[in-house]
């Protein structure tokens, strides 16, 4: 199994907490790291200066698509951030874990 890692960013801590205990209760997630962030971005034709909460979802392979519809479907934007990345590399004892914690 492939570890596979999900960026999505929300608008406050409320509403990433709720649906990350959620994934890791289930095992979708093996982990979901929460951090504040300042966004910069254009929507609807302004500039926008924003505080936001980026969450990093770990998970593998086999959850992806799951964990993709989760976040859409539970997801407060309009047009949310899904962004998958493809890890190449990740530590032995580690990877055993994420696997572990997602069966």
């Amino acid at each position: 199994m492939k570890p596979v890692i999900i960026i999505s960013t929300y608008p406050d801590k409320k509403s990433i907490s709720k649906i990350a205990n959620e994934l890791v209760k289930n095992k979708t997630v093996a982990c979901v790291n929460v951090s504040k962030i300042s966004s910069i971005y254009s929507w609807k034709g302004k500039i926008e200066n924003s505080s936001e909460y980026i969450a990093i979802f770990k998970t593998v392979t086999k959850n992806k698509k799951l964990l993709k519809k989760k976040i859409l479907e539970t997801h407060p934007y309009q047009i949310p951030e899904i962004a998958e990345l493809t890890v190449s590399s990740l530590n032995k004892s580690y990877l055993n874990w994420l696997i572990e914690s997602t069966n």
